[in-house]
């Protein structure tokens, strides 16, 4: 990138608004991912004609723009691959408008899920999906990515409560998609097509969101099992035993083991954890929805149940869900977070087949997920110094992309594809498919400025 170039997003975003510093650069290369690569230089937009000109300037001078949020992807998604300018959106952080009567909140892409979570708090509503990075990620990480969370068995994902968005194109126009109705099939649904495009066909600066009242009471329980194939057959028949719970997550022996370790939280040992939450109006709703989810629990031979007794027993078996990522980031060098979804009569399948895979390939392998809606996050930890160790885990993260695909499963529930699974692209989605999506890139974005080389869409 020339000069001249850098000058002219000095003067849109404002001297103190752009850096070009080493020390940025390196901070903006990576996210959570293993994947690195130096963008040219960094600006943070404050407005919405701000990323307009921005984008007009790089569909001019044909450099490369990468929208932003807190980095907290574990794909690759936000990694300047080809180089070019991070476009980081973490300071237009507003919240603009909370409607009750409506329910909905329009805000910024720059503020932060936990922000947003305490200033709807006292008016008794929430945005229940609940991303493990929630205290860090953004709103717009997580529409761009998304993103799903703890409450996904009952509550869905970002997808579902995005109403309507202010986008803008790879021209530098601004698109709002969707109405600030709870319904609308006015259209084509342009909204769902740019949540989860990861920053390929737009930037979005402007968000609204469905909200929900918040449940006034809630129960918890865990159950530790022999067999992580109990525990996924425990799982599954909770699904279909006529209640939804809040949500429902394993922790596999690996990850008891590292939690133990390295927190002191003292989980018993087992080959599996399960913790469930159940929501509800009243506490008597709350538990007997508990003691239903216990009695299946029994059925499947568990080993120990326990059930929250207080908000502090609770917040305790959380802490040790809530931490594991940290703490596996910690195990060796490096860790490949993976992301595979499976149909929910599948995740005893799949939890069985991770094992396998892991004892096949001789590789440390920890997973967790949230069994509610099948999504499961097999964690390769390996020392990447070690070719052998290296080619061990790349062998590993392919049998695990088939093994998903081949019982009808998805590459990824949440984490999104970015270059961490763009090789793998054509593995789950036909040619017809990947050329569908290739020409929509080619029609948002034609001189391909909007975060490159993600998703396979490149042909």
């Amino acid at each position: 990138m020339d000069e001249k170039t850098k000058k002219e997003l000095m003067n849109i975003v404002g001297p103190e608004n752009y850096t070009d510093a080493l020390m940025d650069l390196i901070s903006y290369s990576s996210d959570a991912s293993e994947h690195q690569h130096r963008p040219d230089c960094a600006v943070w937009p404050r407005t919405t004609a701000q990323v307009s000109s921005i984008l007009k300037l790089a569909n001019r001078d044909l450099f490369p723009v990468i929208p932003r949020g807190a980095g907290t992807g574990l794909a690759g998604s936000v990694v300047p691959q080809n180089g070019g300018v991070v476009l980081d959106m973490c300071r237009m952080n507003r919240i603009l408008r909370i409607s009750i009567e409506d329910r909905l909140v329009v805000l910024q892409p720059g503020v932060v899920y936990a922000q947003l979570a305490k200033t709807l708090a006292p008016y008794g509503v929430f945005f229940p999906p609940d991303p493990a990075s929630g205290k860090a990620a953004t709103l717009g990480g997580n529409v761009a990515t998304g993103a799903g969370g703890l409450k996904g068995a009952k509550y869905g994902t970002t997808r579902d409560y995005v109403l309507a968005l202010e986008v803008v194109l790879p021209d530098g126009s601004v698109l709002r998609t969707g109405s600030n109705c709870m319904k609308s099939v006015s259209g084509y649904d342009l909204t769902r097509l740019f949540v989860g495009s990861e920053g390929t066909l737009g930037v979005v600066t402007e968000i609204t969101l469905k909200i929900n009242p918040k449940p006034v009471t809630t129960s918890t329980c865990s159950a530790s099992f022999d067999t992580i194939e109990d525990a996924g057959k425990a799982a599954s028949e909770v699904m279909r035993s006529g209640i939804l719970p809040s949500a429902l997550e394993i922790l596999d022996d690996q990850c008891i083991l590292a939690v133990n370790q390295n927190a002191g939280l003292g989980l018993p040992e087992a080959a599996a954890m399960v913790i469930a939450e159940a929501d509800g109006c009243t506490q008597e709703e709350t538990d007997y929805q508990v003691d239903k989810i216990i009695s299946v629990f029994k059925r499947n031979n568990a080993k120990r149940i326990e059930r929250s007794q207080s908000a502090a027993d609770a917040e305790r078996i959380w802490t040790a869900r809530k931490s594991l990522g940290g703490i596996l980031f910690r195990l060796s060098y490096n860790m490949l977070a993976e992301d595979v979804t499976v149909p929910i009569s599948k995740v005893p399948e799949m939890l069985k087949g991770i094992k396998a895979i892991s004892k096949r390939h001789n590789i440390l392998i920890a997973t967790l997920g949230h069994l509610g809606d099948g999504n499961l996050h097999p964690n390769i930890i390996f020392n990447g110094t070690d070719p052998v160790e290296s080619s061990r885990a790349e062998a590993a993260t392919a049998d695990l992309f088939k093994l998903a695909i081949d019982m009808g499963g998805t590459l990824t529930g949440e984490h999104g594809i970015g270059l961490a699974k763009a090789p793998f692209m054509r593995l789950e989605h036909s040619e017809v498919a990947m050329k569908v999506m290739s020409s929509l890139k080619k029609l948002f974005d034609p001189n391909n400025i909007l975060n490159p080389g993600k998703m396979a869409l490149e042909v």
